[in-house]
């Protein structure tokens, strides 16, 4: 099979002007009729850049110098910013940075569902740094520089920047980088780390080391005393999710656990289980998804992708009875775990792959009043395909991406269902994500 060749780039700086701002937030130009994305650029900026790569149908660029500045233009918080792969908007104004994720959302609505809400929420916002609870941070041993690397990838590369510092990360764990690195060079076993899961509640925090092989005494020791400096948990992961252990302390809790304040509910997790990286933004989203709902004490709801049980528990302290289905059987063994703990009887817990048909579940035979959806970056196609069997009156979609909600939305209003409400929530502010939430009514 023969090669497929590159085109060649031009090797000097190219003069240009910014016309608009992209989904997930390049600069946009036209150079000689092709459409050119630039990272760093703003609308309405002239910028100096080299280009990163040439396709057939757009070509791709980084700012190297800003000629004439935006207004919207602010100097970046974190001095990795331009290399370091993790965020993509420090250098716009975080309140212009939600005004475009806001835009986004219309914009996604309008063109794939054809549809525009009754009402445009105001967004939901929260601290702008230090927020990021939940992460996967690289490990790599260089041997060429004799250095280990701790962090994210670069931007549009498979290497790992060069941190010392995370400004996006809770600052328990963000200004740890470095004392990191060193630790992990010290290991006799240093390539054999691959990653790190960082997982934070709301008093404590833990680390888990995924381990390629058994670490010697001298390491597991360095790691103990790591945790002890800095007040961590420290969890080994010496193969699959399955075999993560506890190293330190040496007690037999292996759960954090966050609030929901609003509803007087503690939620514990472990690890490994997937929370909402922001603790802020989440306590907002679940109270404002409640509130949607306008629960009674004679509503039945089922919350699907329900996972351990972050909205399901806060609904069920207003409605009569809740069910949440999760893909997950562990996920709704925690949801059971936290029903328990905060002594509510009113829910259950189902585990269905809610990819495919769910024609075989008895709890898909019943009738909801309400519905609360959470889905993965996929959506929910299949499910809103289905939607009419449970003949709800009402429907709360939370979503972290505007495509497929808007996918979705559309079918919804194939079925019967008008879009009241929408807007975003700003869950992973400096980054090109969209959190939103949207409400049908029948």
């Amino acid at each position: 099979m023969a090669r497929r060749r590159r085109n060649k780039l031009p090797p000097e700086p190219v003069n240009t002007t910014i016309q608009s701002l992209s989904h997930e937030g390049r600069g946009i130009a036209s150079i000689d009729g092709k459409t050119t994305f630039i990272f760093g650029a703003l609308p309405g900026e002239d910028v100096e850049f080299v280009y990163t790569s040439k396709r057939g149908s757009h070509d791709e660029g980084k700012t190297t110098a800003v000629l004439t500045a935006a207004p919207e233009r602010v100097e970046p918080q974190c001095p990795h910013f331009t290399i370091c792969g993790g965020c993509s908007l420090q250098h716009l104004d975080h309140g212009e940075q939600i005004k475009h994720k806001q835009q986004v959302l219309l914009d996604h609505l309008r063109h794939f569902g054809k549809l525009t809400p009754n009402e445009v929420l105001e967004p939901l916002t929260g601290p702008a740094w230090g927020y990021r609870n939940k992460a996967r941070l690289g490990v790599r041993y260089v041997f060429k520089k004799d250095s280990t690397l701790v962090g994210f990838r670069e931007r549009g590369s498979a290497f790992l920047a060069v941190i010392d510092q995370c400004e996006i990360l809770n600052p328990r764990v963000g200004q740890l980088i470095t004392p990191l690195r060193e630790l992990i060079h010290e290991f006799e076993n240093k390539r054999e780390i691959a990653q790190i899961e960082v997982s934070i509640g709301d008093t404590d925090v833990a680390l888990v080391f995924r381990n390629l092989v058994e670490l010697t005494d001298d390491e597991k020791t360095a790691l103990i005393n790591f945790g002890q400096q800095h007040n961590i948990q420290i969890f080994l992961q010496p193969a699959g999710p399955a075999s993560v252990y506890k190293l330190y302390p040496n007690d037999d809790t292996n759960y954090l656990t966050y609030s929901l304040p609003d509803f007087d509910l503690t939620m514990q997790f472990h690890p490994m289980d997937f929370t909402q990286v922001n603790t802020d933004i989440n306590r907002k989203m679940v109270k404002r998804s409640v509130d949607f709902l306008q629960l009674t004490k004679e509503d039945t709801v089922l919350d699907l992708f329900c996972g351990l049980g972050n909205f399901t528990l806060p609904i069920a302290t207003q409605a009569k009875h809740v069910v949440g289905v999760e893909g997950s059987d562990l996920m709704t063994e925690r949801a059971g775990m936290n029903a328990k703990a905060n002594k509510l009887s009113n829910v259950e817990f189902h585990a269905a792959n809610l990819m495919e048909s769910i024609d075989e579940f008895e709890w898909a035979k019943q009738h909801y009043d309400k519905i609360l959806l959470d889905p993965p970056r996929s959506g929910a196609e299949m499910l809103v395909q289905q939607i009419e069997r449970f003949n709800a009156s009402l429907i709360v979609y939370v979503s972290c991406n505007p495509a497929t909600l808007a996918r979705d939305a559309a079918i919804l209003a194939e079925k019967g269902y008008k879009l009241n409400k929408a807007g975003i929530m700003d869950m992973f502010p400096h980054t090109s994500h969209v959190e939103s939430i949207a409400v049908f009514s029948k």
